[in-house]
């Protein structure tokens, strides 16, 4: 299994128990809530994958390095 469908896999298990979890009530906001729980911890992992270098981090995550350091601003995130 190629990584990206590993990811793909783990996500749609996250999300199904998550409903599981929900029951009969149905969550509102759901992607905002899934972008703020997911962005952040994936935004400090490839900073620490490339050393604090927030130019290889933005080209990894497909972004520009001044959308890289206005999230970082935004969640609080400090630049290693």
């Amino acid at each position: 299994m190629a990584s990206n469908d590993s990811l793909r896999a783990c996500v749609a298990m996250s999300v199904r128990r998550y409903f599981e979890d929900m029951g009969c009530t149905e969550p509102e906001g759901l992607y905002a809530r899934v972008l703020a729980q997911v962005e952040p911890p994936l935004i400090e992992e490839t900073l620490a994958f490339t050393g604090g270098n927030q130019s290889r981090a933005a080209k990894i995550l497909g972004m520009t390095r001044n959308t890289l350091r206005s999230k970082l601003r935004g969640y609080g995130i400090a630049p290693r």
